[in-house]
């Protein structure tokens, strides 16, 4: 599987679940908000965070290249299988067409290493 990897840091954020969407929260080259009865979920760029926000910084992304069919199974799990097992946490973001793995940028090497004895090739975006 042939993944891109976004250059620009991004920050995971969680917010009050009444709390209002700003247009910070839509930069980056990843942009997600979800709202649950629990948070306001946030991946954006890192540098637009306000100060105050709670969030986990220091996440790079990497994208499955091309559009996925929503009949397509194990997909996610033939790329989150070999990073779990070299021990480096995901967070995944799903689109319409594709999925989004985020991993930590201390960790992207470890990340890369596991993905590529898995027959998977990451590229820069």
């Amino acid at each position: 599987m042939r993944l891109t990897l976004a250059l620009e840091p991004l920050a995971v954020c969680r917010l009050a679940p009444e709390a209002e969407v700003e247009e910070w929260m839509w930069r980056g080259p990843l942009a997600s908000v979800t709202r649950t009865g629990a948070e306001l979920s946030v991946v954006c760029a890192q540098e637009a965070v306000p100060e105050g926000v709670q969030a986990e910084r220091g996440w790079r992304a990497m994208a499955i290249a091309g559009s996925l069919d929503f009949a397509l199974t194990g997909v996610l799990a033939s790329l989150a299988e070999p990073l779990a097992e070299a021990g480096v946490p995901v967070f995944v973001v799903s689109t319409f067409d594709t999925d989004w793995l985020l991993v930590k940028d201390d960790r992207l090497d470890d990340a890369f290493a596991a993905l590529h004895a898995r027959g998977h090739e990451v590229r820069n975006a």
